[in-house]
C-alpha cells in the first residue's frame, strides 16, 4: 500500500513539474534571410554612430536572453540556398539546394513544423516580405524538386489548409493547363484574398482562412516583394502590417484552437545584400520594428509564448572594416532609396530631361539622395568613377544598372564595409529567443535542430 502512495505521487509530482514549467502556447519563427552575425552587428554599430559614438544601440531582438550560433550547410553543399536553408529550418531535414519539402532524393516529402502545430490543434500563419511562394515560406508548405516551380509551389498552399497567409504576391498565378488561376484555387478551398491592411480590416471580421496581399497597383510595380523600407510609401503594405495582421486574425482563429504558430520572413535583407547593397540595414531594422510587435504580445503573455529569430544563412561575405581599423557607417544614413529604385529614377530621369540631364544635374541628384559631397566625402577617384558611370549611362553604352553599381560600391567604400561575393557564405548565422523553452537555444547547434527545440517547447510531436 505505502509502496503504490510513493508511486502515485511520484507521478502526481513529475505531472505537477511539467505543468509548472508549462508549454508554448504561442510561437513566433522569425527567419532574417541572408542575416549573418554581421549584418546584425552593422545594424546596431550603425544605430550607435547616428548617436555621434562607437559602439552598438541595441535592438530589440538581439537584445534577447538567449544567443546561440547556428551552422547552415545543405545535405548536399558546403553553402547552402534559400530552399535547402528554408526547409532545414521548417522540418529539421537536410536537403539538396534548390529543393524544397523534400529528402535529398527530391521524392520524399517532409513535413514542417507548421504542420506539426496544425496537427496539435494550432492555428497556423506563413508570412514573408517577399512572394508566398518564395524558398523560405514555401519550405513550410510545398513539396517540389526544385525551387523555380513557382505555380507547383503556389498551387499546394490552398491544400495546407493553413489559417493565415501574408506576403506581396503570387509571382506565377496563371494556371498553365488553362483551368482556375492560383486566387480561384485559394478561393475555392476557403480562403479570403485582402489587398492592402485595409482590405484586411475590412475583410477579416468574416473570413474563416485568409491570405494578405499587397495592392494590385503595388503587385503591377514588383509582384515578387513588397517595397524596401527606403522606398516604402505610406500607401504600401509593410511587414509590420503583415505581422500585426497575422497575430490579429490567429488570435481569432485560436479562440477554436490551441494557440497558433506564426513564421514571419525578412526576406529582403538577403535580397539587398545579394546586390551588394547597404539598405540591408534599413530592411534588418525594418525586421527588428515587425519582431517588436511580437514581443509586445509576449509582454501580455510571458508565460505562454515564445519567439525565436534565426536566419537561413549568410548573404555577400559582408564584412565590417576596410584598411585603417575605422568603420564609417553613418555614411549610409544618407541614402535615401534602394538600387532597385535608383535604376528605376535613372532612367525616368534620362527619360524626362534628355539632354538637359547632365552631370550637374546628376551630381545633385546623387548629394540629394546618397550625400555624396555634401554629408559623404567623395574622393576624387570615387568622383571620376560616378562622372564615368553617367557618361556611359548617358551615352546609352551602358544601362541604369551599371550607375547604381558604381554607386553602391562608393557608398560601401565610405563606409568601410566590404564584400566578398554577391552570393550566399557558409558563416555562422545567429539565433535569439525569448520566453517559454528559450533556454534551449543557447551554444551552437545545428539549424535542423531549431524547429526541434521549438516543437519541444510547445509540446508539438515532430514527425
Amino acid at each position: 500500500m505505502k509502496k503504490r502512495f510513493f508511486s502515485t505521487l511520484s507521478i502526481l509530482l513529475v505531472a505537477l513539474a511539467c505543468f509548472a514549467e508549462g508549454k508554448a502556447k504561442y510561437v513566433f519563427y522569425f527567419i532574417g534571410d541572408g542575416m549573418g552575425v554581421n549584418q546584425v552587428n552593422a545594424a546596431e554599430t550603425y544605430l550607435g554612430a547616428l548617436e555621434g559614438r562607437i559602439g552598438i544601440k541595441e535592438l530589440c531582438f538581439p537584445s534577447f536572453p538567449y544567443v546561440g550560433l547556428i551552422n547552415t550547410q545543405s545535405a548536399t553543399n558546403g553553402v547552402t540556398d534559400s530552399a535547402a536553408g528554408g526547409t532545414a529550418l521548417a522540418s529539421g531535414h537536410k536537403t539538396k539546394n534548390g529543393a524544397l519539402g523534400v529528402l535529398k532524393d527530391l521524392e520524399t516529402p517532409v513535413t514542417s513544423i507548421a504542420d506539426w502545430a496544425q496537427e496539435a490543434g494550432a492555428a497556423v500563419g506563413v508570412t514573408t516580405s517577399v512572394s508566398i511562394d518564395h524558398a523560405t515560406p514555401a519550405a513550410f508548405y510545398s513539396h517540389v524538386a526544385k525551387r523555380g516551380m513557382t505555380y507547383e509551389i503556389g498551387s499546394q498552399l490552398p491544400t495546407s489548409g493553413f489559417d493565415f497567409f501574408g506576403g506581396s504576391d503570387f509571382v506565377k498565378s496563371e494556371n498553365p493547363n488553362g483551368g482556375p488561376d492560383l486566387y480561384a484555387q485559394a478561393q475555392a478551398s476557403g480562403y479570403t484574398i485582402a489587398r492592402g491592411y485595409k482590405d484586411y480590416q475590412k475583410k477579416a471580421k468574416k473570413a474563416d482562412k485568409m491570405i494578405l496581399f499587397q495592392t494590385e497597383e503595388a503587385s503591377k510595380v514588383e509582384r515578387g516583394s513588397i517595397p524596401y523600407a527606403l522606398d516604402r510609401t505610406k500607401d504600401d503594405l509593410s511587414l509590420e502590417d503583415i505581422t500585426r495582421a497575422a497575430i490579429n486574425f490567429l488570435m481569432k482563429k485560436q479562440g477554436l484552437r490551441d494557440g497558433f504558430f506564426l513564421m514571419v520572413e525578412g526576406g529582403k535583407i538577403d535580397w539587398a545584400c545579394h546586390a551588394n547593397d547597404p539598405t540591408f540595414i534599413s530592411e534588418l531594422i525594418d525586421m527588428d520594428n515587425a519582431v517588436k510587435i511580437a514581443y509586445e504580445f509576449y509582454q501580455q503573455h510571458p508565460d505562454e509564448t515564445l519567439i525565436v529569430i534565426t536566419a537561413d544563412h549568410e548573404t555577400g561575405g559582408l564584412v565590417l572594416g576596410r584598411g585603417p581599423y575605422e568603420l564609417n557607417l553613418k555614411a549610409v544614413a544618407s541614402q535615401r532609396m534602394s538600387m532597385v529604385k535608383l535604376e528605376r529614377e535613372l532612367k525616368a530621369k534620362k527619360e524626362k530631361m534628355g539632354d538637359a540631364f547632365n552631370w550637374d544635374e546628376a551630381k545633385k541628384f546623387l548629394t540629394d539622395n546618397f550625400g555624396f559631397w555634401g554629408d559623404v566625402t567623395v574622393s576624387d577617384d570615387q568622383a571620376k568613377r560616378l562622372e564615368n558611370s553617367f557618361n556611359e549611362f548617358k551615352s546609352g553604352k551602358s544601362g541604369a544598372d551599371r550607375l547604381a553599381s558604381t554607386v553602391k560600391h562608393v557608398i560601401s567604400e565610405c563606409a568601410l564595409i566590404g564584400w566578398q561575393s554577391g552570393g550566399h557564405s557558409n558563416g555562422y548565422v545567429p539565433a535569439f529567443a525569448i520566453g517559454v523553452g528559450a533556454e534551449q537555444f543557447h551554444g551552437r547547434f545545428d539549424n535542423t535542430e531549431i524547429c526541434k527545440k521549438m516543437a519541444k517547447a510547445a509540446g508539438w510531436e515532430v514527425k
